[in-house]
């Protein structure tokens, strides 16, 4: 009787071994496909920042010659 249980109890003890194995993998690769994606998304930003400035450089060419035909009689 003794024996069964310690038998049973050396399976659970493997199956949780086991599952924390296969958890601790799984944790690592997400941590791995995070960092990945910390690294795209700080791409974005710099894109999206880039962006900006072109757009605000643009306006503020816009300006000046709406300014230049403003003074322009037709």
């Amino acid at each position: 009787m003794e024996l069964v249980k310690f038998n049973e109890l050396e399976e659970k003890v493997k199956s949780i071994i086991k599952e924390y194995a296969l958890l601790k993998k799984r944790n690592e690769e997400l941590e791995v496909l995070l960092k990945s994606k910390d690294g795209e998304l700080e791409e974005v930003r710099n894109k999206i920042g880039m962006l900006n400035e072109e757009r605000d450089s643009v306006r503020t060419k816009v300006d000046l010659l709406l300014d230049m035909l403003h003074g322009i009689e037709v």
